[in-house]
């Protein structure tokens, strides 16, 4: 290292810091620091992402498969079942359900829309009745008769 004759360096000196190393070290720190931030930022947002797909690409049914696999396995090592699937079970069978309810909704919400519709008129002006004009048809009414018949 050094001898006995050498005076140390300064910058070896740990009471005095160095000022163009410090400089260095606080920009690098600083950058890792701000680096790191970004990196776990990603992460979080990659990990919410991958989470997100796999629900939208899971099939609700494939829990059933999963159990039935498990049941199994159980069963070759001689485990009693933990579960029981039910036999003669079908997967499809809600889906078709689910088609049944919509066509059923379909087909009573034609028919509520063939009665609620009314027939516009052809006309803008009011009836008779909405602008109480006597009808000319009428007969008038037994006082009205004694009246006109007075005068």
């Amino acid at each position: 290292m050094h001898g006995e004759g050498e005076a140390l360096p300064q910058c070896h000196n740990p009471l005095r810091p160095r000022r163009r190393g410090n400089a260095r070290v606080d920009a690098n720190r600083e950058f890792f620091d701000n680096f790191d931030e970004i990196v776990e930022n990603d992460a979080v947002w990659a990990y919410k992402f991958q989470r997100e797909y796999n629900k939208k690409i899971k099939d609700p049914d494939d829990i059933y498969l999963e159990i039935k696999d498990s049941e199994e396995r159980r069963k070759k090592k001689g485990l009693p079942p933990r579960l029981v699937i039910l036999p003669g079970w079908d997967m499809s069978d809600e889906e078709r359900y689910d088609e049944e309810q919509a066509k059923k909704r379909k087909r009573v919400g034609n028919k509520g829309q063939k009665t609620t519709k009314r027939r516009k008129s052809r006309h803008s002006k009011p009836s008779r009745r909405a602008t109480n004009h006597p009808q000319m048809n009428a007969t008038p009414t037994p006082e009205k008769e004694a009246t006109n018949g007075a005068t």
